[in-house]
């Protein structure tokens, strides 16, 4: 439920306030208006994650973090009824994103301080519920009627308050110190295994996350070009099939790794088939096979993502620098959106959408050879 709240802190407004809210103030430079916002939260984002996750660790603390980050970022969401210019509202989000983060990162943590590794796999599919719950509450606090403008902004803080609170104020978890010593190691050789299992995870949600960003930024733009009858709605109605089918099969998934001690596997599967959906997208005639690859591929990344979160607390090395250390995991979040631009526009005016969707079954099916090559050895307990 926190986490659903961390999701719920920022999807509503970046999806949907924040155009709105952009459009009002400079009309028709808003794409442009965007991106400056996109790429100036991104590294405010990128940077604040691993400044209060190492803050986190070094005080050993993370509800005082987590609590700070919720009042802060829901006082500062307030604030952007308040900005004027194009320059106040980056500041705005600028102060928004470091806010934000600081609930963020602790919280992440906190579920490898406190989940033992063999329920990482369900911790992962309980994930998969963050991002559709982030999605509801963007449609629950537009509801025609309900609150302007502003108020949404209010209903959004309200909302993440309710649903973090729970978990910081009644959550009582056992004991696990097993999970905050360091790991037993021999020597150098045990060093440069686990440094190479760290690697192959965070390469691999890269390469799954380029080609997630490329889809969901241009997925309306190739789908009218197939069909102009298909519309925002209509492709938002294919975003929710896909987040609402991810749920049951991240849990079912989770529980699977966690009964077979097999936790990379699903991971495996999930960037073998999200390539095999992006090369039936690549080679799509109709509106029918495009829409049938985009689902095959945005269930199984949607899975692949939910569980790699949860699977990423048991390769970190280090215990004392876990929050630190996910928000270097973090910049796969970010990072993309800073390449798939450029790849897009490489791909795209020479070879089509299709061309890019050779590409990006390419990048999965490394992600893909990265976890299956992966000795299990590398990430027990």
């Amino acid at each position: 439920m926190a986490v659903a709240g961390g999701s719920v802190s920022y999807v509503p407004f970046l999806t949907l306030l924040l155009p709105l809210r952009a459009n009002a103030m400079v009309g028709e430079q808003t794409i442009d208006l965007l991106a400056y916002a996109a790429f100036t939260g991104a590294i405010a984002a990128s940077l604040s994650n691993i400044a209060f996750g190492w803050l986190s660790d070094m005080t050993r603390t993370r509800k005082p973090w987590i609590v700070g980050g919720m009042i802060a970022s829901g006082a500062l969401l307030q604030t952007f009824q308040l900005a004027q210019t194009p320059l106040q509202l980056l500041v705005a989000i600028i102060a928004w994103q470091i806010s934000i983060n600081m609930m963020l990162a602790p919280l992440a943590a906190w579920a490898g301080d406190v989940v033992p590794d063999n329920q990482k796999g369900l911790l992962g599919g309980l994930l998969a519920f963050a991002p559709a719950v982030g999605a509801l509450s963007g449609a629950l606090v537009t509801l025609p009627g309900l609150a302007d403008a502003d108020g949404r902004l209010g209903l959004v803080a309200a909302l993440v308050a309710a649903m973090v609170l729970p978990a910081v104020v009644f959550g009582r978890p056992h004991p696990m110190p097993q999970l905050m010593e360091e790991a037993p190691r021999s020597g150098e050789l045990r060093n440069r295994i686990k440094r190479g299992a760290v690697a192959r995870m965070w390469l691999a949600r890269l390469l799954i996350q380029i080609a997630e960003a490329a889809l969901f930024a241009y997925l309306l733009i190739w789908i009218t070009g197939i069909d102009p009858e298909f519309g925002d709605n209509d492709t938002a109605g294919i975003f929710a099939i896909v987040l609402g089918l991810s749920v049951p099969v991240a849990l079912l998934a989770g529980r699977w790794s966690d009964s077979r001690s097999r936790p990379i596997l699903p991971l495996a599967i999930g960037s073998g088939i999200g390539s095999i959906g992006l090369v039936i997208m690549a080679m799509a005639g109709g509106l029918g096979g495009a829409l049938f690859g985009y689902v095959i591929f945005g269930l199984s990344t949607s899975v692949f993502l939910a569980l790699h979160s949860s699977q990423t607390l048991r390769v970190l090395p280090r215990p004392a620098t876990r929050a630190r250390d996910l928000g270097f995991f973090n910049l796969t979040n970010t990072v993309p959106s800073l390449i798939m631009p450029w790849l897009t526009l490489a791909m795209v005016p020479v070879f089509g959408f299709g061309g890019l969707f050779w590409v990006l079954a390419g990048l999965a099916a490394l992600a893909t050879i990265l976890l299956t090559s992966m000795p299990r050895s590398d990430v027990a307990a």
